[in-house]
C-alpha cells in the first residue's frame, strides 16, 4: 500500500452506528431545544403578525436552498464520492478533491448570492407571490430582509461542505453541534438588537447573517486537524467534481421533496389570511424536533457507512444496516407522531402562547401541527430510505419517485387548500410524504437492497402495545385546553414535563416488559 494511502476502514458494527447516532442525536437535541427557545422568543416579540410573516419568508428562502443544495443534494452526492476516494485512493487525492470542490462550490454560490441580493424583489415575488399581489408592506419588508439573509446560503453551504467531510471521517459531533450557533445568534439579536432597530424585525435578519459566518469559522479548525482544510481551487473539469455535479442534479429532487413541498406550502399560504405563514412555521418547527433529533441523526450516520459498505461490496451488511435504521425510525417516530397529534394545543401553548401570540394563533397552529404530525413517520422514513439509493450512487430512481410525490403534493394542495386553508397544505405535505416513503421502500425491496431481517412480527406487536399505552397515558394525564391556557409558564412547563416524562417511561417500560432489550436495538 502507498505510504500516503489511508487504510480501508473496517466494517462499522451496528452498535457503533447506534453510539454515533446517539452522539448526533444529543447534539441535535441541544440545537432543537435552543431552536424552540428561539421560536418562543420570536413568537413573544412578533407573534403571527405581518412582520413575522415577512421574516419567515426572508429566512425560509435561503434556508430552503441550503437544505435543497447544501445539506440535501450536495451532501448526498459528495459523501459517497469522498468515501470512495478515502477507501480507494491516497490522502493527497482526497485533499485535491476537497480543494477543487471548495473552489468550484464557493465560486458558484458567490455568483448566485450576488444575483439574488441584487434581484431580491424578484426572488421574493417568486417565493411569496401573494405578498407581491396583495400585501405591499409585507412584500417590501421581506425583500429588504432577503438582501441581508440570502448571503447566509453561501456561508452555510460551505459549512455543510465542511460538515460532510467531518461526517465522512466519523467526526459527527462537530457538524451536529454547529446549528446551535445559529440559534444562539438569533436569540441574542432578537433580545439585544430588536430594541434599537428602527424596524425591530430586521434584527432577526442580521442574526441570520451573523450565524452563517460564525458556523463556518467554527468548523475550520477541525478540518485543519484532519489535514483537510480546503485550499480552494477552481476545478470544474476535475473528474471527481464532475461526478459530484452529475450526482447532484437528480439528487436535488430525490432528497428534498419534503422541503420543496413545504416551500410550496409557503407560496400558497402567502395568498391566505395574515398569520397563515406563521402558523405553518410554528407547527413545522415542532414537527421537525423529532425529525431532526432522530431521523436526520440516523440518516447522517448511515450514509457514510452505507457508502463504504457498497464500495467494499458488503451486501449483507448493507441490508442489515438499512433494516436497523428503519426499526430505529419506527421505535422513535411512532410515539413522536402520537404525542404531536394528541398534545398539539398543549405544546403550542406551553412554548409559544406568550406576548403577541393569541388564542386564535394557538388553535390555528395546532391544527396544522396535527396534520404534520400524521406525516412525521413518513418524513423520517424518507431520511433513512433515500441513503439506500444515494450510497450506491443511484440517483435516477429517487428522482422518478420524487417527481411522482411532488406532482401528487400539488394535486393534494389544490384539493385541500380551499376547504381547509393552511391545514390542507400541511395535510397535503404529509400525504405526499407517505407516497414518497412507500415508493422508496418498494424500490429497495424490489432491487433486493433492503431485506427484512428476522423478528419483525414480534417487533411490531411490541410497538403497537407500547403505543396504545402511551396514548392512554397522554389522554389520562393531559388536562383540557382551557386549563392549559389558564396556567402560568412554570405550571405549563411542569405539567408538560409530567405528561411527557410519564409517557416516555410507560412506553419503554411496556417494551421492556414485553421482552425488548438493548441488544435487540444494537444488533
Amino acid at each position: 500500500m502507498d505510504a500516503h494511502q489511508e487504510p480501508v476502514t473496517a466494517k462499522k458494527p451496528v452498535s457503533s452506528l447506534l453510539r454515533s447516532s446517539g452522539v448526533v442525536g444529543v447534539m441535535t437535541l441541544l440545537s432543537r431545544v435552543l431552536g424552540l427557545v428561539r421560536d418562543v422568543v420570536i413568537a413573544n416579540l412578533f407573534g403571527a403578525t405581518g412582520s413575522a410573516d415577512a421574516f419567515f419568508v426572508a429566512f425560509k428562502i435561503p434556508n430552503f436552498l441550503r437544505r435543497l443544495f447544501a445539506e440535501g443534494a450536495f451532501s448526498q452526492a459528495f459523501v459517497p464520492v469522498l468515501s470512495e476516494y478515502r477507501t480507494q485512493r491516497t490522502l493527497a487525492d482526497v485533499q485535491l478533491l476537497v480543494n477543487r470542490v471548495a473552489g468550484t462550490l464557493g465560486a458558484i454560490l458567490l455568483l448566485v448570492t450576488l444575483i439574488a441580493v441584487a434581484a431580491s424583489p424578484i426572488v421574493t415575488a417568486v417565493f411569496a407571490p401573494g405578498f407581491y399581489m396583495h400585501e405591499t408592506v409585507k412584500f417590501d419588508l421581506a425583500s429588504d430582509m432577503l438582501r441581508i439573509t440570502f448571503p447566509y446560503l453561501l456561508l452555510i453551504s460551505l459549512t455543510a461542505f465542511a460538515g460532510a467531510i467531518l461526517n465522512s471521517y466519523e467526526r459527527f459531533a462537530v457538524p451536529a453541534f454547529t446549528p446551535v450557533l445559529l440559534n444562539v445568534c438569533l436569540i441574542g439579536c432578537a433580545l439585544f438588537l430588536t430594541p434599537i432597530m428602527d424596524e425591530p424585525v430586521m434584527a432577526l435578519a442580521w442574526g441570520v447573517l451573523m450565524a452563517g459566518a460564525v458556523q463556518l469559522c467554527f468548523q475550520l479548525p477541525f478540518l485543519w486537524h484532519l489535514r483537510l482544510l480546503p485550499k480552494p481551487r477552481w476545478g470544474w473539469q476535475d473528474e471527481g467534481v464532475q461526478r459530484i455535479l452529475m450526482l447532484m442534479l437528480p439528487a436535488l429532487f430525490g432528497v428534498s421533496v419534503a422541503q420543496i413541498n413545504l416551500l410550496l406550502d409557503t407560496v400558497l399560504a402567502s395568498f391566505l389570511q395574515t398569520g397563515s405563514v406563521s402558523w405553518l412555521y410554528y407547527s413545522d418547527r415542532l414537527s421537525e424536533l423529532p425529525l431532526g433529533v432522530f431521523g436526520i441523526a440516523i440518516s447522517t450516520v448511515i450514509l457514510p457507512s452505507l457508502s463504504r459498505k457498497h464500495a467494499s461490496q458488503s451486501t449483507d451488511s448493507f441490508a442489515h444496516t438499512l433494516d436497523w435504521a428503519v426499526r430505529m425510525i419506527l421505535l422513535i417516530g411512532l410515539p413522536s407522531a402520537v404525542a404531536l397529534v394528541m398534545l398539539a394545543e398543549p405544546l403550542i401553548i406551553t412554548l409559544f402562547k406568550y406576548g403577541a401570540m393569541t388564542e386564535r394563533d394557538v388553535a390555528m397552529s395546532a391544527m396544522s401541527l396535527r396534520a404534520y404530525g400524521v406525516g412525521l413517520l413518513a418524513f423520517m422514513l424518507i431520511k433513512v430510505l433515500a441513503p439506500g439509493y444515494f450510497s450506491r450512487q443511484d440517483m435516477k430512481t429517487p428522482v422518478k419517485i420524487a417527481i411522482q410525490a411532488m406532482l401528487a403534493n400539488m394535486v393534494f394542495n389544490l384539493l385541500l387548500i380551499f376547504p381547509f386553508q393552511h391545514v390542507g397544505l400541511a395535510a397535503a405535505t404529509s400525504m405526499s410524504a407517505f407516497l414518497n416513503a412507500g415508493l422508496l421502500l418498494r424500490g429497495l425491496l424490489k432491487e433486493g437492497v433492503f431485506v427484512w431481517q428476522p423478528g419483525w412480527g414480534l417487533y411490531l406487536v411490541r410497538l403497537i402495545v407500547a403505543l396504545l399505552t402511551l396514548a392512554s397515558v397522554i389522554y389520562w394525564l393531559s388536562p383540557s385546553v382551557t386549563q392549559w391556557l389558564a396556567a402560568d409558564i412554570w405550571s405549563r412547563a411542569v405539567l408538560m414535563g409530567r405528561v411527557v416524562g410519564v409517557g416516555v417511561v410507560a412506553y419503554f417500560a411496556v417494551l421492556v416488559g414485553l421482552g425488548m432489550r438493548l441488544r435487540d436495538i444494537r444488533a
